[in-house]
């Protein structure tokens, strides 16, 4: 659903990730760091890229921002992509996940991950430019901080490497760990995550669980 310039949807409800005041009057350099599920995902995306190391170092990070450049385009136009907060949780846990397990994946399977939850946060920052914001600056200050936070990640993950191969890699599993759990955490809070996954409505007896 398309979330307009004064923070709500069409049917009134606040969105999630809807900018303040102060924020309509500036670039969309702030948007990307003023929710924990964006931070999060962006870290680790900068760390998986570190993780893999070589042509991934800068391969990853530059596909996350080109496709969120074009997730963007949709959510400005107002074209609706399915399961969007969803999405976005789920990037953090499951960028979370590989980087805890360390995940070997090939450039080109690592390329496509970060580019499908790319989608998910650039839909979010195009549907929600302010009505009263220069749409191009606005865009080009969110993909700047989203390229900031890719690289403290990899920035991150070289100073814990210096920490030795043993205790760095402890360090950085354990970031990936409590990211996982923090993705877990935000998709409780979707309160339509449940139902609209497993296609059910609840407060119903069991045996009379209405089927979507």
């Amino acid at each position: 659903m398309h979330c307009r310039g004064n923070g709500r949807y069409a049917n009134g409800c606040p969105c999630p990730h809807r900018g303040g005041r102060h924020e309509r009057r500036v670039s969309g350099f702030g948007h990307p760091i003023s929710g924990l599920d964006h931070i999060l995902a962006m870290l680790m995306v900068g760390i998986f890229a570190w993780q893999l190391g070589g042509r991934a170092l800068w391969l990853v990070p530059t596909t996350f921002v080109g496709v969120m450049a074009a997730g963007s385009m949709l959510g400005i136009a107002g074209i609706g992509v399915p399961f969007v907060e969803t999405g976005i949780a789920l990037s953090v846990v499951v960028l979370g996940a590989i980087v805890a397990f360390d995940v070997k994946a090939p450039v080109a399977v690592a390329m496509g991950v970060v580019g499908l939850f790319a989608i998910f946060h650039g839909h979010t920052h195009g549907a929600e430019i302010p009505e009263d914001a220069g749409g191009v600056a606005y865009a080009a200050g969110f993909l700047f901080a989203t390229a900031i936070l890719h690289l403290t990640g990899i920035s991150a993950g070289f100073l814990t490497g210096k920490a030795g191969q043993r205790h760095g890699s402890v360090v950085v599993r354990l970031a990936g760990s409590l990211t996982t759990a923090a993705g877990a955490a935000l998709l409780v809070g979707i309160s339509d995550f449940p139902r609209a996954m497993l296609g059910f409505s609840f407060g119903q007896p069991f045996d009379k669980l209405h089927f979507a």
